[in-house]
C-alpha cells in the first residue's frame, strides 16, 4: 500500500463545462478545501477543518476540474523525504520501500499511481520538484506570485509557490493556465539551451548525470542550441535559502516550539529549530547574495532562454530514516533550492530510470520571469520523442 497517500473527498459524479472538465485533481493538504480537514500533516492541526476554498481549489472547480482528495505531505511543508507525517510516511509507487521524495510526497505519489489525473503541491526549496523527479511525472514550480497562495497554509511568505504536477506537460500546463493570476509572457520560443559544465558540484550519481546529457542530446537533435554555461555563485545559493527561509519558518513556528515541540514530527522539529539561532547579521548577508544571485541569473538568461540541470543529484532514497535529516535534505535538495532564488519558473520532467535500482530520474528546465509557455513548449516537443512519462509504476491504483 502506499501508506496514508490520501484522503478522499465527497465530489459530483459529473464535471461541469471547462478547460478542465473531467480531470481528477488531488490537493496537498496545505491548501484548503471548504468543510474538509486541512491537518499539514501535523497533530497540532488535527482538528483544523477549512472553512472556504483556496483560491486555487475555487479556479480549478470553475474550470470544471473534480477535486477528489487531499494529499498527504512533510508535516508543514518542511522536509524532503515526506515520512514526517502525523498520517505516517508517503510511499513510492515504483518502490514502496522509497520515498516519494517531498514534501509534496502525496502529490507525486497519487499522480503516478493513477490515483488522480493532476496534482497540487507546493514548492518552497523543491517540494514539487523533487517528488516530480522521484516519481516519475512533471511538475512546475512556477513564477513566484503567478498563482495565487490565498488559503494556503505557508512555509515562507517569499518563496512559496503552488505548483500543477501531472505525467504530461501538456496537463500542467492546461492547469497552470486556469490557475495563473497574471498575464504569462510567451515571447520568442527557447532556442538556446543552457547547461552548467558544473551546477554546483561534480559529486553526482553517474547515472543521473548520463540521464541529463542524453536529455541535452535530445534537445540538440530538436534543434535547440546547446551552450555551455557557468552560474556563478550557484554553489552558495542553497547557504542563502537556508539562511532566509529557515529564519522565517522559525519565527513562524515560534509558539507551537515553545509550547508543545513534543507535537512535532522529529524530523520536522530538527529542521524547524534551524532558524532560532539565526542572527541578523546572516540574513543581512544572505540578503546581499541573494541580489548578486539574482543579477547573475539576469544575465544567464540574456545569454540562454532554458538552463537545463538534474533534478536531484542522487538515487531516490530508502525510507529508513536518516541519522542526520538536516544533512539528508540538503543533498536531496542541492539542486533544487538555487532555483528557489529565481524569480523565474522551473519545470521538473521524467527523463530516464536509474539502471541499478529502476527508480525514476528527473531533470529541471528553468526560464527566465514568466517564460513558463517556453518550457512548456521545450517539455512537450521532448515528450513527443521521449516515453518516460508514459511508463507506469509497479503499484498502480485507480
Amino acid at each position: 500500500m502506499l501508506n496514508s497517500v490520501v484522503t478522499w473527498i465527497d465530489a459530483p459524479e459529473t464535471a461541469t463545462d471547462g478547460p478542465l472538465s473531467g480531470m481528477r485533481v488531488g490537493v496537498k493538504d496545505n491548501i484548503d478545501v471548504a468543510g474538509v480537514a486541512s491537518t499539514c500533516g501535523s497533530r497540532f492541526f488535527a482538528d483544523r477543518i477549512a472553512r472556504t476554498d483556496a483560491d486555487v481549489v475555487r479556479l480549478l472547480r470553475a474550470a470544471g476540474a473534480i477535486v477528489t482528495s487531499k494529499l498527504n505531505m512533510a508535516e508543514f511543508a518542511v522536509g524532503v523525504t515526506s515520512q514526517n507525517s502525523a498520517a505516517g510516511g508517503v510511499r513510492n509507487p515504483w518502490d514502496l520501500e522509497r520515498v516519494p521524495a517531498g514534501s509534496s510526497g502525496g502529490s507525486g505519489a497519487a499522480v503516478a499511481a493513477g490515483l488522480v489525473d493532476a496534482s497540487l503541491g507546493t514548492d518552497t526549496g523543491g517540494s514539487v520538484r523533487l517528488p516530480a523527479s522521484a516519481c516519475g511525472v512533471a511538475g512546475l514550480r512556477p513564477t513566484w506570485g503567478a498563482i495565487s497562495n490565498g488559503g494556503v497554509f505557508p512555509v515562507s511568505a517569499r518563496f512559496d509557490t503552488v505548483g500543477p504536477m501531472a505525467r504530461r506537460v501538456a496537463d500542467v500546463a492546461r492547469v497552470f493556465d486556469v490557475l495563473t493570476t497574471r498575464r504569462v509572457t510567451s515571447g520568442a520560443a527557447a532556442r538556446r539551451v543552457g547547461v552548467p559544465r558544473t551546477f554546483i558540484t561534480d559529486d553526482i550519481d553517474p547515472a543521473i548525470a548520463a540521464a541529463v546529457e542524453t536529455v541535452a542530446g535530445a534537445m540538440a537533435r530538436l534543434g535547440y542550441e546547446i551552450v555551455p554555461i557557468d552560474i556563478p555563485g550557484v554553489e552558495d545559493a542553497q547557504d542563502v535559502v537556508y539562511t532566509l527561509l529557515y529564519s522565517e519558518v522559525a519565527q513562524l513556528h515560534r509558539d507551537r516550539l515553545a509550547r508543545s515541540p513534543s507535537l512535532f514530527q522529529k524530523a520536522t522539529f530538527e529542521r524547524v529549530s534551524l532558524g532560532l539561532d539565526i542572527s541578523e547579521s546572516q540574513r543581512a548577508a544572505a540578503e546581499s547574495s541573494l541580489l548578486r544571485y539574482r543579477r547573475t541569473l539576469a544575465r544567464t538568461f540574456g545569454e540562454v532562454d532554458v538552463v537545463l540541470t538534474p533534478t536531484m543529484p542522487i538515487d531516490v532514497p530508502p525510507v529508513e530514516e536518516s541519522d542526520d535529516v538536516v544533512a539528508q535534505s540538503r543533498r536531496m535538495g542541492q539542486f533544487s533550492y538555487p532555483w528557489s532564488l529565481h524569480e523565474g519558473p522551473t519545470l521538473a520532467i521524467p527523463v530516464g530510470f536509474h539502471p541499478e535500482s529502476g527508480m525514476p530520474i528527473g531533470a529541471q528546465l528553468t526560464a527566465a520571469a514568466d517564460r513558463e509557455a517556453q518550457l512548456f513548449e521545450l517539455g512537450q516537443r521532448y515528450q513527443q520523442i521521449t516515453n518516460w512519462h508514459n511508463v507506469i509504476p509497479p503499484i498502480m491504483m485507480g
